[in-house]
């Protein structure tokens, strides 16, 4: 396991601290978890729409979501130093899994036969999805955001490959079950299996490995020292008892931070980046995208665009340069529009590679500068205030998608 030095902030010395590199991976699957369970959902659409034609499952579906994840995560952050973080991510976790699995038995129960009450039921399952996403998301955000960088850029970086992964395996399902009978229906439940194994396998490495890796314990206990109170549940699952006011048994005087309203207004640059990033994404993705190889050009690029900042020198730190590379990517709209209308498959695949190249790169930017210089209850707060805007720039992104077909003159 790797050692790193870390700048211990009572005595500044630096302490070696064992367990980095399990540590970007626990992040990384932990990402992948907190979304594969919706991006399988968006992916076996078309099963969907073979079962429900007068629905419009892929839209109404997202719609049901994205509102759940945006009231619930915004309730969550304003609550976010009384919530305890241990609980909240195991149960998202549990939530995602049960879920998952939920629509696996419907299906099953109902021998894929389509109607108004499995719709229903599964219209509740996806709402689920998006309370238990907005537990997972902004719970690790803020709980990554007082840690090192490259566990928030793994976490991230997880994300996006889960949506590589479900539009690869669409790909060779479509190949593999295409011709066979209910070929559509065991792509589905492939999909669903596939994503329920790995909400389990979430369960358990937040719930058994994460906390007990030494970085990750001396990242909570200089948090709970700076007057941190979410971290407790982690701590004590990970041996560290702490005393009634939060302190990993240190002595209680710890700086006033920030209120959730100050570090908004310090802020508000990087939250509005989150949400210029993802309303023009979701503005254009996946409704304006058809064809799965577009979607999984998208998708590659993103996870690519997500180990960029890596690189140091080519990483954007600048606030002020992050905010101009953001909103230079509204020009992608004309773009996309000219290029539907007047270019071929080649132009169109350059210009969906660079959409998701700049979406991944310019989030973890952002993600990872915000956060720098606070201490660990503000980095939390923070971290949660900023996934609000991201889940808000989604929302408003998926709601303007509608503006395509309205355009198209069909619904």
């Amino acid at each position: 396991m790797a050692a790193m030095d870390v700048v211990d902030g009572s005595n500044e010395t630096p302490v070696k601290v064992e367990g980095k590199r399990l540590a970007v991976l626990v992040c990384w699957i932990l990402g992948f978890g907190s979304l594969v369970s919706w991006n399988s959902m968006l992916t076996i659409g078309d099963y969907y729409y073979a079962l429900f034609p007068d629905y419009h499952p892929s839209r109404v579906l997202t719609l049901v979501y994205q509102p759940f994840a945006l009231g619930t995560m915004a309730i969550l952050a304003y609550n976010e130093a009384k919530v305890d973080t241990r609980k909240r991510n195991i149960a998202g976790y549990i939530l995602f899994f049960l879920c998952t699995l939920a629509l696996i038995v419907v299906d099953l129960a109902s021998s894929g036969k389509g109607g108004a009450g499995n719709y229903i039921a599964i219209c509740v399952f996806v709402a689920g999805f998006g309370v238990a996403d907005a537990h997972v998301q902004g719970g690790m955000v803020g709980d990554l955001a007082f840690m090192n960088p490259e566990f928030i850029q793994s976490f991230f970086a997880g994300l996006a490959a889960s949506g590589v992964l479900t539009s690869g395996l669409r790909l060779m399902t479509k190949a593999v079950f295409d011709k066979s009978s209910n070929g559509l229906r065991k792509g589905t439940m492939l999909f669903l299996a596939i994503s329920t194994f790995f909400e389990f396998l979430c369960i358990l490495l937040y719930a058994f490995v994460f906390a007990k890796l030494p970085i990750v314990k001396h990242y909570r206990a200089k948090a709970a020292r700076e007057g941190s109170t979410t971290v407790a549940s982690d701590l004590a699952a990970a041996g560290i008892q702490t005393e009634p006011n939060g302190t990993a048994g240190i002595d209680a005087k710890f700086p006033a931070r920030l209120t959730n309203k100050e570090l908004l207004l310090k802020n508000i640059d990087y939250a509005l980046d989150l949400f210029l990033i993802y309303v023009l994404t979701l503005s254009i993705f996946p409704g304006f995208l058809y064809p799965l190889v577009l979607i999984a050009m998208y998708n590659v690029w993103d996870l690519i665009g997500r180990y960029i900042p890596l690189i140091k020198s080519i990483k954007i730190e600048s606030r002020k340069w992050l905010m101009i590379a953001i909103l230079s990517r509204f020009l992608f709209i004309p773009a996309f529009y000219f290029t539907a209308k007047y270019g071929d498959q080649g132009w169109m695949i350059m210009l969906i590679s660079l959409l998701g190249l700049t979406n991944g790169h310019l989030t973890v930017c952002v993600m990872t500068a915000a956060p720098k210089g606070y201490t660990g209850p503000e980095a939390n707060a923070l971290g949660n205030i900023l996934v609000v805007f991201l889940l808000g720039g989604i929302f408003a992104g998926v709601a303007l998608d509608w503006l395509w077909i309205i355009g198209n003159g069909t619904f």
